[in-house]
């Protein structure tokens, strides 16, 4: 085969004249580097014409041979990612079902530290001591619900005491002992409440049967209650405190009006249970019993009472008092001899014993008739 006959044989004259050019051009650049990469060079009065030359040339040359480098760079990076793109999928996956329990877990965190806020900012008026508790067990029937809480007598707590919930009253203490207390539900079948009509004061009676919603007995008055009326406690008998929430009034299906109660809108997991014995206890004794102090002796006397006498003045020296001589019209009656003055007596003889610091005026003189 000759030479002419050889496909490659027209672009092979091109190629050697190619090669030849770069061949010469990076012999250039490399004496062009090598001359001005001197250390001399960098003085600023050997920066000449061969430093400017050999900067100008290596400039767009090291550009231009660079690139392929670049693009041999990306284009092991791309086949890299390529090939380990299964590897990396399993690790973002096994890194988002971590942060995803960890989000169940933060929100499960949020809503309990909630409650807790909730439960522990839970105030009565007047005060009434508390003690938290969590429920550890569910007693559930057809018509009994009770639940078991883990605080008993150590901290106090009696049977009758109200039990509540962050949103509002749950029941009462039926049962006691060291370490565990049981509580009665309202919606118990054995549960009886006094409660009252926020809005018109009607007093009823919260009667549990073993449903979610209680019923309200006994109401008295024309329309005591009217949906949506707000249900407190009443305080009647003493059981428990007056004005604890308890729910909202609505009419059953079977015509009787009950009660959705506030505590059913969570769970009944936590738990405070008020320390109360009877109205006494809301009553500051000491100040009840304290001494009051006497009224003050500059007040001024009630009226219609008698103030206490003032004490007896000295007995001045008596001197005689001298009469008066009023003149008066004649009489046609003989002339009688003149009676004598009467003998006078010293103030302290003419003042009688005083009741009251009433100034009494004086007795006149004694007049002596002249004819």
């Amino acid at each position: 085969m000759s030479f002419r006959d050889n496909p490659f044989g027209e672009i092979r004259v091109p190629l050697v004249w190619t090669a030849g050019v770069a061949l010469i051009v990076a012999v250039v650049v490399a004496a062009a580097l090598l001359l001005g990469d001197r250390r001399e060079t960098f003085r600023n009065e050997a920066y000449g014409v061969t430093r400017e030359v050999s900067d100008a040339v290596s400039a767009p040359v090291t550009g231009v041979v660079s690139a392929p480098l670049h693009w041999l760079g990306s284009l092991s990076g791309a086949v890299g990612d390529y090939f380990f793109a299964v590897s990396e999928n399993r690790r973002l996956r096994q890194q988002l079902e971590a942060a995803a329990a960890l989000e169940q877990e933060v929100l499960s965190l949020r809503d309990l530290n909630e409650r807790y806020s909730d439960l522990l900012g839970l105030r009565t008026n007047p005060p009434i001591p508390m003690v938290s508790a969590r429920v550890v067990a569910d007693a559930r029937g057809p018509f009994a619900n009770t639940r078991l809480a883990n605080a008993g007598s150590e901290r106090n707590i009696r049977i009758g005491n109200p039990v509540m919930s962050e949103h509002g009253l749950v029941g009462r203490v039926v049962g006691v002992t060291r370490g565990a207390s049981r509580i009665l539900m309202l919606t118990d079948i054995a549960s009886r409440t006094p409660v009252m009509v926020d809005r018109t004061n009607a007093r009823a009676i919260l009667t549990g049967d073993g449903g979610p919603n209680p019923k309200l007995d006994y109401l008295r008055g024309q329309d005591p209650v009217k949906a949506g009326d707000r249900i407190v406690t009443s305080g009647d008998g003493g059981l428990m405190p007056r004005g604890l929430p308890v729910g909202v009034a609505v009419r059953g299906v079977d015509g009787a009006w009950r009660v959705v109660l506030s505590a059913e809108s969570g769970a009944v997991d936590y738990v405070r249970v008020l320390l109360f014995e009877d109205f006494a206890q809301l009553v500051d004794q000491e100040a009840l019993n304290a001494p009051s102090e006497p009224p003050a002796n500059n007040t001024l006397p009630a009226v219609g009472v008698t103030s206490p006498p003032p004490p007896p003045a000295p007995a001045p020296t008596p001197t005689p008092t001298p009469t008066t001589r009023v003149p008066v019209q004649k009489a046609p009656a003989p002339r009688a001899p003149a009676p004598k003055a009467p003998t006078p007596k010293s103030p302290a003889q003419k003042a009688p014993a005083q009741t009251a610091p009433v100034a009494e005026t004086p007795p006149p003189p004694a007049l002596e008739p002249v004819f």
